[in-house]
């Protein structure tokens, strides 16, 4: 795996309708889905042809929810994956620290060795070793790039507590901050580069979560496709930086979402 220990390199969502929510984000992003041919299982792999070189380049997964997982508290969300050098190493440090395991490491042919776990304050995520020669590009770090994330945005009922875990288990680093008044601190995270934040749980929100950011081609047009394919907005447009501007939302199946992007 060429990405290094603690950088994020891959998006799924968890789905109750996986046609649905591949006509829903293909029409927002641009993804094309493809099936995985994974056996046993509904897993759509997410792709975008990059504006410059053409080439194809995968950003994310789309997992059907089977009655059993919903029975068993499953529900429609969005998950990422941290890449790790050990998976079985980094989980016995994450269990150490507070954390939890929802799905024990576990080796998937020709993919790689996962798990499923939580950080101390019940945050779902993966972490993964992959048996890919290439890096991943799914986290888009090095440029502005259409249909992958940009920004890893982790909402929480404990920031120092949760920087900690983190810190701790895969690297990172804080690198700045900003006032958001009432709401707290928006405390900037790097990792080979600015990776994304963390910033405290507003009451608005239910759980702890990872907010994961989207790059489309137009936010207004975004927000246009949102709406027509029956989502719902929740906050923006609002400007960030650069003449970005950010949308959280909520997909038709209920997983909630987050893009950015400019204005043409």
């Amino acid at each position: 795996m060429p990405n290094q220990h603690g950088e994020f390199i891959w998006y799924e969502l968890l789905t109750t309708d996986i046609e649905a929510a591949s006509a829903f984000y293909s029409k927002i992003l641009g993804w094309q889905v493809t099936d995985s041919g994974q056996p046993g299982m509904d897993y759509r792999i997410l792709s975008v042809q990059d504006e410059e070189t053409e080439e194809q380049h995968d950003t994310g997964g789309l997992m059907q929810l089977t009655d059993e997982m919903c029975q068993q508290g499953a529900r429609p969300i969005w998950l990422g994956y941290i890449g790790v050098n050990d998976v079985d190493q980094t989980v016995s440090g994450i269990l150490e620290m507070g954390g939890q395991v929802q799905v024990p490491p576990t080796d998937i042919p020709n993919v790689g060795r996962l798990a499923m776990v939580s950080d101390p304050q019940g945050t779902p995520f993966y972490v993964m070793r992959g048996n890919s020669n290439e890096a991943s590009l799914a986290f888009a770090s090095d440029k502005p790039r259409i249909g992958h994330c940009a920004w890893n945005e982790l909402v929480t009922t404990d920031p120092e507590a949760a920087k900690a875990f983190y810190f701790k288990a895969f690297g990172w680093t804080k690198d700045g901050e900003m006032s958001m008044g009432p709401m707290g601190t928006y405390e900037f995270i790097r990792h080979n580069g600015l990776i994304g934040a963390i910033m405290p749980k507003p009451d608005e929100i239910p759980v702890p979560l990872w907010h994961y950011y989207f790059r489309c081609a137009d936010i207004d047009l975004a927000v246009d496709a949102v709406t027509a394919m029956g989502g719902k907005i929740l906050h923006g447009p609002e400007e960030s930086t650069e003449g970005d501007f950010i949308v959280k939302g909520i997909d038709p199946q209920g997983a909630l979402f987050a893009l950015v992007g400019g204005r043409k």
